[in-house]
Protein backbone atom coordinates (compact mmCIF):
# COMPACT_ATOMS: atom_id res chain seq x y z
CA UNK A 1 0.00 0.00 0.00
CA UNK A 2 1.25 3.49 -0.86
CA UNK A 3 -0.03 6.97 0.00
CA UNK A 4 0.70 9.93 -2.24
CA UNK A 5 -0.38 13.53 -1.73
CA UNK A 6 -1.82 15.44 -4.67
CA UNK A 7 -3.17 18.96 -5.23
CA UNK A 8 -6.69 17.55 -5.02
CA UNK A 9 -6.18 15.49 -1.88
CA UNK A 10 -4.65 12.04 -1.45
CA UNK A 11 -4.10 8.95 -3.59
CA UNK A 12 -4.15 5.57 -1.85
CA UNK A 13 -2.69 2.71 -3.90
CA UNK A 14 -3.59 -0.88 -3.00
CA UNK A 15 -1.00 -3.38 -4.21
CA UNK A 16 -1.09 -7.18 -4.68
CA UNK A 17 -0.61 -8.79 -1.29
CA UNK A 18 -2.43 -6.06 0.67
CA UNK A 19 -5.04 -7.52 3.01
CA UNK A 20 -7.81 -6.07 5.16
CA UNK A 21 -5.62 -6.55 8.24
CA UNK A 22 -2.49 -4.93 6.79
CA UNK A 23 -4.40 -1.99 5.30
CA UNK A 24 -6.32 -1.42 8.55
CA UNK A 25 -3.11 -1.44 10.61
CA UNK A 26 -1.25 0.97 8.34
CA UNK A 27 -4.13 3.43 8.03
CA UNK A 28 -4.87 3.37 11.77
CA UNK A 29 -1.67 5.34 12.42
CA UNK A 30 -2.20 7.74 9.51
CA UNK A 31 -5.72 8.98 10.15
CA UNK A 32 -4.55 12.61 9.94
CA UNK A 33 -3.70 12.09 6.28
CA UNK A 34 -7.11 10.65 5.49
CA UNK A 35 -9.05 13.81 6.42
CA UNK A 36 -9.26 14.85 2.78
CA UNK A 37 -10.54 13.72 -0.60
CA UNK A 38 -9.02 10.26 -1.16
CA UNK A 39 -8.78 8.53 -4.53
CA UNK A 40 -8.39 4.76 -4.26
CA UNK A 41 -6.26 3.04 -6.89
CA UNK A 42 -5.92 -0.72 -7.37
CA UNK A 43 -2.81 -2.34 -8.77
CA UNK A 44 -3.12 -5.91 -10.01
CA UNK A 45 -5.35 -8.40 -8.19
CA UNK A 46 -7.42 -6.70 -5.49
CA UNK A 47 -8.36 -8.28 -2.19
CA UNK A 48 -12.00 -7.15 -1.65
CA UNK A 49 -11.35 -7.07 2.09
CA UNK A 50 -8.49 -4.61 1.55
CA UNK A 51 -10.75 -2.35 -0.54
CA UNK A 52 -13.43 -2.46 2.15
CA UNK A 53 -10.90 -1.77 4.94
CA UNK A 54 -9.55 1.25 3.07
CA UNK A 55 -13.03 2.72 2.50
CA UNK A 56 -13.96 2.19 6.16
CA UNK A 57 -10.73 3.84 7.37
CA UNK A 58 -11.27 6.87 5.13
CA UNK A 59 -14.85 7.36 6.36
CA UNK A 60 -13.89 6.80 10.01
CA UNK A 61 -11.19 9.47 9.76
CA UNK A 62 -13.67 11.98 8.37
CA UNK A 63 -12.32 11.84 4.83
CA UNK A 64 -14.24 11.57 1.59
CA UNK A 65 -13.73 8.52 -0.64
CA UNK A 66 -13.34 9.69 -4.20
CA UNK A 67 -13.07 7.62 -7.35
CA UNK A 68 -11.92 4.00 -7.33
CA UNK A 69 -9.57 3.48 -10.24
CA UNK A 70 -7.86 0.49 -11.76
CA UNK A 71 -4.85 0.66 -14.07
CA UNK A 72 -5.73 0.56 -17.76
CA UNK A 73 -3.77 -2.57 -18.55
CA UNK A 74 -5.19 -5.11 -20.98
CA UNK A 75 -3.80 -8.64 -20.93
CA UNK A 76 -6.68 -10.88 -22.12
CA UNK A 77 -6.52 -14.63 -22.12
CA UNK A 78 -5.91 -16.43 -25.40
CA UNK A 79 -9.60 -16.79 -26.28
CA UNK A 80 -11.28 -14.11 -24.12
CA UNK A 81 -12.66 -10.70 -24.93
CA UNK A 82 -13.42 -8.01 -22.38
CA UNK A 83 -17.00 -6.81 -22.04
CA UNK A 84 -17.60 -3.11 -22.80
CA UNK A 85 -16.65 -0.94 -19.83
CA UNK A 86 -14.38 -3.60 -18.37
CA UNK A 87 -10.73 -3.14 -17.47
CA UNK A 88 -8.76 -6.35 -17.81
CA UNK A 89 -6.12 -6.64 -15.10
CA UNK A 90 -4.81 -10.05 -16.11
CA UNK A 91 -6.02 -13.29 -17.68
CA UNK A 92 -7.73 -14.35 -14.45
CA UNK A 93 -9.27 -11.23 -12.89
CA UNK A 94 -11.21 -8.43 -14.55
CA UNK A 95 -12.42 -5.20 -12.96
CA UNK A 96 -15.69 -3.47 -13.84
CA UNK A 97 -15.04 0.09 -12.59
CA UNK A 98 -18.66 1.17 -12.11
CA UNK A 99 -22.11 0.11 -10.92
CA UNK A 100 -23.77 -2.49 -13.16
CA UNK A 101 -27.32 -1.54 -14.13
CA UNK A 102 -30.41 -3.46 -15.22
CA UNK A 103 -30.09 -5.12 -18.62
CA UNK A 104 -26.34 -5.70 -18.34
CA UNK A 105 -25.04 -9.26 -18.72
CA UNK A 106 -21.32 -9.84 -18.36
CA UNK A 107 -19.48 -13.14 -18.83
CA UNK A 108 -15.87 -13.46 -17.63
CA UNK A 109 -13.37 -16.29 -18.19
CA UNK A 110 -11.84 -15.81 -14.72
CA UNK A 111 -12.83 -13.84 -11.63
CA UNK A 112 -14.50 -10.42 -11.75
CA UNK A 113 -14.51 -7.47 -9.32
CA UNK A 114 -17.32 -4.91 -9.62
CA UNK A 115 -16.38 -1.54 -8.08
CA UNK A 116 -19.97 -0.56 -7.34
CA UNK A 117 -23.38 -2.24 -7.05
CA UNK A 118 -24.96 -4.91 -9.22
CA UNK A 119 -28.52 -3.67 -9.65
CA UNK A 120 -31.68 -5.80 -10.06
CA UNK A 121 -32.03 -6.98 -13.64
CA UNK A 122 -28.26 -7.29 -14.17
CA UNK A 123 -26.39 -10.59 -14.41
CA UNK A 124 -22.74 -11.40 -13.75
CA UNK A 125 -21.34 -14.78 -14.81
CA UNK A 126 -17.75 -15.82 -14.08
CA UNK A 127 -15.70 -18.99 -14.17
CA UNK A 128 -13.97 -17.79 -10.99
CA UNK A 129 -15.09 -15.58 -8.09
CA UNK A 130 -17.69 -12.79 -8.25
CA UNK A 131 -16.65 -9.90 -5.97
CA UNK A 132 -18.94 -6.87 -5.61
CA UNK A 133 -17.63 -3.96 -3.53
CA UNK A 134 -21.20 -2.66 -3.17
CA UNK A 135 -24.56 -4.45 -2.95
CA UNK A 136 -25.35 -7.48 -5.09
CA UNK A 137 -29.03 -7.24 -6.06
CA UNK A 138 -28.82 -8.80 -9.50
CA UNK A 139 -28.10 -12.40 -10.47
CA UNK A 140 -24.59 -13.75 -9.93
CA UNK A 141 -23.10 -17.04 -11.12
CA UNK A 142 -19.61 -17.83 -9.82
CA UNK A 143 -17.69 -20.95 -10.80
CA UNK A 144 -19.43 -21.41 -14.13
CA UNK A 145 -18.36 -24.73 -15.59
CA UNK A 146 -18.44 -26.59 -12.32
CA UNK A 147 -15.73 -24.74 -10.35
CA UNK A 148 -17.06 -25.50 -6.88
CA UNK A 149 -14.28 -23.63 -5.05
CA UNK A 150 -15.47 -20.24 -6.34
CA UNK A 151 -17.12 -17.67 -4.04
CA UNK A 152 -19.53 -14.75 -4.24
CA UNK A 153 -18.65 -11.74 -2.03
CA UNK A 154 -20.71 -8.57 -1.71
CA UNK A 155 -21.84 -5.89 0.74
CA UNK A 156 -24.45 -7.34 1.14
CA UNK A 157 -25.65 -10.29 -0.95
CA UNK A 158 -29.21 -9.11 -1.57
CA UNK A 159 -29.92 -11.03 -4.75
CA UNK A 160 -32.96 -13.12 -5.61
CA UNK A 161 -30.67 -15.79 -7.03
CA UNK A 162 -27.01 -16.76 -6.92
CA UNK A 163 -25.23 -19.76 -8.40
CA UNK A 164 -21.92 -21.33 -7.50
CA UNK A 165 -20.77 -24.14 -9.76
CA UNK A 166 -23.87 -26.23 -10.40
CA UNK A 167 -25.67 -25.21 -7.18
CA UNK A 168 -28.41 -22.57 -7.03
CA UNK A 169 -29.78 -20.53 -4.11
CA UNK A 170 -33.07 -18.72 -4.66
CA UNK A 171 -35.03 -16.35 -2.45
CA UNK A 172 -38.85 -16.54 -2.22
CA UNK A 173 -40.89 -14.37 -4.57
CA UNK A 174 -40.63 -10.69 -3.61
CA UNK A 175 -37.79 -11.36 -1.20
CA UNK A 176 -33.99 -11.53 -1.40
CA UNK A 177 -31.26 -13.71 0.02
CA UNK A 178 -30.23 -10.87 2.32
CA UNK A 179 -33.56 -10.00 3.93
CA UNK A 180 -34.31 -13.68 4.48
CA UNK A 181 -31.71 -13.46 7.26
CA UNK A 182 -32.22 -9.96 8.64
CA UNK A 183 -34.43 -6.95 8.06
CA UNK A 184 -32.52 -4.11 9.71
CA UNK A 185 -29.03 -2.85 10.44
CA UNK A 186 -26.29 -1.46 8.17
CA UNK A 187 -25.18 -3.54 5.18
CA UNK A 188 -22.45 -6.02 6.03
CA UNK A 189 -19.96 -7.81 3.84
CA UNK A 190 -21.10 -11.37 3.11
CA UNK A 191 -19.49 -14.36 1.46
CA UNK A 192 -21.26 -17.27 -0.24
CA UNK A 193 -19.49 -20.59 -0.83
CA UNK A 194 -20.35 -24.22 -1.41
CA UNK A 195 -20.45 -26.59 1.56
CA UNK A 196 -21.52 -30.20 1.00
CA UNK A 197 -23.13 -29.20 -2.28
CA UNK A 198 -25.22 -26.40 -0.72
CA UNK A 199 -24.65 -22.64 -0.95
CA UNK A 200 -23.95 -21.16 2.49
CA UNK A 201 -23.85 -17.40 3.09
CA UNK A 202 -21.87 -16.03 6.06
CA UNK A 203 -21.55 -12.48 7.37
CA UNK A 204 -17.93 -11.28 7.41
CA UNK A 205 -16.83 -10.10 10.84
Amino acid sequence: MKLRGTLGGLNLLLEPGDTAHSVGELLAVRTDLLVSHVTLEIQGDADPGAVEAALQAIRAAGGTPGRIRAPRVTVPGPSSEAAPGTLVVNSRTQIVPHTVRAGFRGEYPGSVIVLGDVNPGAEIVASGDVIVVGALRGVAHAGQGGHAEAIVWARPIASTQIRIGDAVARAPEGSSLSNMRRSEGPPAAEIARLQDGQIVIDVQK
